[in-house]
């Protein structure tokens, strides 16, 4: 398989993952739908991105966070008590795509 089907394949479940507790909540449809395109694209650029002097297993935590600062500025604005909560998420599901991917690597 392709790495870059792959962590296509990646973000469309860690997307679905992030979503599912809003869907639940019955967030609004833009913040659903943001979500989801944000933890997509940001499974692509953990999977295919090398940091130097990062250990592999932090690196996907990491760039989840980074990738998810404009995010918490934005929230942050108009609702402070969530902002652990997406970057919590954040870091959680980055690490969780950096695991899969280096255990589930794909040449």
């Amino acid at each position: 398989m392709d790495k870059l089907l792959f962590s296509a394949i990646i973000g469309l479940v860690a997307g679905v993952i992030d979503i599912i507790p809003m869907i639940m909540q019955k967030l609004p449809r833009y913040s659903t739908v943001s979500a989801f395109f944000h933890y997509f694209f940001v499974s692509i650029i953990i999977l295919n991105v090398d940091i130097p002097h990062i250990p592999w297993w932090l690196e996907g935590g990491v760039v989840g966070l980074a990738l998810t600062i404009p995010m918490l500025i934005q929230v942050g604005h108009s609702d402070k008590k969530s902002l652990p909560i997406i970057a919590f998420n954040a870091v959680i599901l980055g690490t969780l795509v950096g695991l899969a991917g280096h255990y589930i690597s794909v040449s």
